[in-house]
């Protein structure tokens, strides 16, 4: 069997568990694809070939895109995190979407108290506790995150993470605005 032969019966068994993942029967696919219902069930079926205009209209029927229909197993699996000393943190990129990043950091000190130590900048920003008491500054708001409850925020915000009663753990998840906002020092006095 050829690369080639493996990717065709990867994309049909792909095609076939999307459409059974959404309940939807031949007929149904075959309708939002403006296919005919024994047209996909001979591409399903590997009858009949894959032509790239009618891939492109199952991905979009299926509400996924063509790189994910036709998406080959990788074998970097495994990511290893780059150690950021600077920030006390590890960091680990997000292969699917190179603009997010995840983050594991232990936070020890309460938030800052003067609000101007706080931080804004654009983008979005989620985290997790894994362990112990988060605070999350929020503009003139206060929140007390804990053990495995998440927040999640709009970073235009002026915002800042500290622990409550001890060091705690979160894991965050930066898109590519709120990672940049992260990856300067902020300057004495800020």
């Amino acid at each position: 069997m050829t690369q080639d032969d493996e990717l065709d019966g990867l994309v049909r068994k792909r095609i076939r568990a999307l459409r059974v993942a959404q309940g939807w029967s031949l007929e149904e696919l075959a309708s939002r694809a403006h296919l005919s219902q024994s047209s996909l069930s001979r591409i399903e079926n590997g009858q009949r070939r894959l032509a790239l205009d009618q891939l492109v209209t199952l991905a979009r029927a299926l509400d996924t895109t063509l790189d994910q229909l036709v998406e080959t197993a990788t074998d970097d699996v495994i990511t290893s995190p780059v150690v950021d000393q600077a920030h006390g943190s590890l960091r680990w990129s997000v292969r699917g979407d190179p603009g997010m990043t995840v983050m594991r950091q232990r936070v020890t000190g309460p938030p800052p108290d003067n609000p101007a130590r706080m931080r804004a900048h654009p983008g979005r920003e989620w985290f997790v506790v894994l362990s112990g008491t988060a605070v999350l500054m929020l503009g003139n708001r206060r929140f007390r995150v804990e053990t495995n409850q998440a927040a999640e925020f709009p970073t235009m915000m002026p915002h800042a993470i500290g622990a409550e009663g001890g060091p705690c753990e979160i894991l965050g998840i930066f898109d590519r605005d709120a990672r940049r906002g992260h990856q300067r020092e902020p300057a004495e006095g800020e």
